[in-house]
């Protein structure tokens, strides 16, 4: 249960119900997700964070599906159930498959360790590496 209280559509002010229709338009479904619900108790929180994601997910240099796995990946590592569940859910609508996910989570695994290794015993990052290779 969110420590919010979620606010729904038949009770939403024009404004709120302006930014849920723009989601519904946006990602073709009918329902708002409970995110939404709960930042709309802040309207302008609403508004910017549904702005935002918009314009981070819309088609860019990486394609949808996999921003969609980023977004698994990062939300794993952030514990955030939530987002692993609708990200997941995002990434398998744009054609993720069981060996994807299982492959996206070996990875992310795989660099959890090596980051805690390489963090912990403070090795110095080698000159090639050094700005990203450049």
């Amino acid at each position: 249960m969110s420590t919010v209280q979620m606010i729904e559509y038949d009770v939403a002010s024009d404004e709120i119900r302006s930014i849920y229709d723009d989601i519904m338009a946006t990602r073709q479904t009918e329902t708002v997700n409970n995110f939404w619900k709960v930042l709309a108790s802040r309207p302008d929180l609403l508004k910017d964070t549904w702005n935002d994601v918009k314009s981070v997910m819309s088609a860019g240099e990486l394609d949808p599906l996999t921003k969609e796995m980023v977004y698994v990946a990062v939300s794993a590592v952030n514990a955030c159930d939530y987002c692993i569940n609708s990200h997941t859910a995002a990434a398998r609508s744009k054609g993720m498959s069981e060996g994807m996910l299982m492959e996206l989570m070996a990875v992310v695994g795989m660099a959890n360790r090596t980051n805690a290794l390489a963090n912990g015993l403070q090795i110095d990052v080698d000159n090639a590496f050094r700005n990203g290779g450049r």
